[in-house]
């Protein structure tokens, strides 16, 4: 028998219990869109884990903190120890296998004048040698610092766009050009003596950042650590005798180094080996784990629930299948007397349930698509902070390949669910089918 033909009396044999199909139909359809909707809420979790990671940094980058923190065995966070982080330190990371480049980081907060208008910013001083390790960002203009050209800033896009003024009781806000409009940089951390004049640094050379997810090098400016402490000298130079020892003090010392090794398969292992030598250290990569795991055991959860249904529409479906044998029984002892072979006979009972099978996944993934569509709309938000996710993007997101999952699948269980219906059909015999009534 050809395909075309089986087609036919297939279609024309489910719509003879045109209630008995449909019902049957939603069923595989319930069961279609409780897969795809939790394993797509599954995916959308899993990706704003990564991107809550990405955003945080480098996947490969360890940081030692001037106070770093205590863990117990369980990974629960006890107290926080204070760091001498100097010279001395620096080399001894270096000196680790896998670390790719080391940079201390000295940090101040630094306020900004542009006529009028005036901001605040973290003023970030790092070893210029080591920027492209750490992959900071592309640059719209200007190029970073080297160490024959240490003297220009860093700038992030958000550093420039809220200078402010007040002009009696009116608020004024407004985004700075640094190529167009000067911009002044001054330290009030001390007291400038009354003899000497106020330390002044003004932008003349400058590099912009593109605008970037990282919120490390947002709101943030950065310039060489060698090129900082010159500057950080002539401030010193303004200020009272006592303050000005205490200026000094103050950058003997880091608040913090980063370290970037050369796989994020190593990370974890040169982090240990920081902690052996008595150092706190921290990467995202451990708390990237945990994260993964609980992404995973939401999926898995979400993917059974799925399954459950999927497992009673495969119930629907062989249940229609063997209700349908019983009512055809001697329409099968007709086919077998007129020399239907009795493969054809199985394969017909085979494509009715696979046809339920697919046109239940078919509506099941249409729907799919709908119910993610509300749920990014109106339930991201809430969801998402249930979950632990803390962001409000996509909660549910549907791949290209889980419609055509979803589909083969359908399709899969109406096979199976009809596979011993089948076989039932093709064993029973055609003097026994004759007699049947109906």
């Amino acid at each position: 028998m050809r395909i075309s033909d089986l087609l036919k009396l297939a279609f024309r044999n489910l719509m003879r219990r045109k209630a008995r199909t449909a019902l049957t139909i939603i069923g595989v359809v319930i069961g279609t869109i409780s897969i795809v909707v939790m394993v797509s809420i599954g995916i959308g979790v899993n990706q704003s884990f990564d991107e809550m990671i990405m955003q945080s940094g480098s996947m490969t980058m360890i940081r030692v903190q001037k106070y770093g923190a205590v863990y117990d065995e369980e990974g629960n966070y006890v107290d926080s120890k204070e760091q001498v982080l100097d010279d001395s330190t620096v080399e001894l990371i270096r000196g680790i296998p896998h670390v790719k480049a080391v940079s201390p980081v000295i940090s101040q907060y630094a306020s900004l004048y542009s006529g009028k208008y005036e901001s605040g910013v973290t003023l970030y001083a790092m070893d210029c040698e080591s920027f492209e390790a750490f992959e900071f960002p592309p640059l719209q203009y200007g190029s970073y610092p080297t160490k024959e050209h240490p003297a220009t800033i860093v700038l992030s896009p958000e550093s420039m766009e809220y200078f402010y003024c007040f002009s009696g009781n009116n608020y004024q806000e407004k985004s700075i050009d640094p190529l167009t409009e000067e911009v002044i940089l001054q330290f009030h951390n001390y007291q400038t003596h009354q003899r000497k004049k106020e330390f002044k640094l003004e932008f003349t050379d400058v590099a912009m950042m593109e605008q970037t997810d990282n919120w490390e090098y947002s709101y943030n400016i950065y310039m060489d650590i060698d090129y900082f402490r010159q500057i950080w000298k002539q401030y010193s130079n303004t200020l009272t005798l006592e303050d000005r020892k205490r200026a000094i003090s103050a950058i003997e010392n880091y608040e913090e180094i980063k370290i970037n090794v050369d796989n994020i398969d190593n990370v974890e292992q040169v982090r240990e080996e920081i902690e052996a030598l008595g150092y706190a250290a921290y990467s995202e990569m451990q708390y990237l784990e945990p994260l993964k795991e609980t992404s995973n055991m939401l999926q898995m959860v979400l993917g059974a629930i799925g399954s459950i249904a999927m497992m009673v529409s495969a119930i629907n479906i062989a249940n229609t299948m063997v209700m349908s044998i019983y009512e055809r029984t001697k329409e099968i002892g007709v086919m077998k007397v007129l020399g239907c072979l009795v493969r054809d006979i199985k394969r017909q009972f085979l494509l009715e349930a696979g046809l339920i099978g697919l046109l239940g996944g078919i509506i099941g993934i249409l729907i799919s698509y709908v119910l993610s569509f509300l749920i990014n709309k109106y339930g991201a938000g809430i969801m998402g902070s249930l979950v632990g996710t803390g962001t409000a993007g996509e909660l549910s997101v549907i791949p290209f390949w889980l419609p055509f999952a979803a589909a083969a699948f359908g399709m899969l269980v109406g096979l199976l669910s009809g596979y011993f219906p089948a076989r039932r059909a093709t064993r029973i015999r055609a003097i026994e089918a004759m007699r049947t009534e109906g």
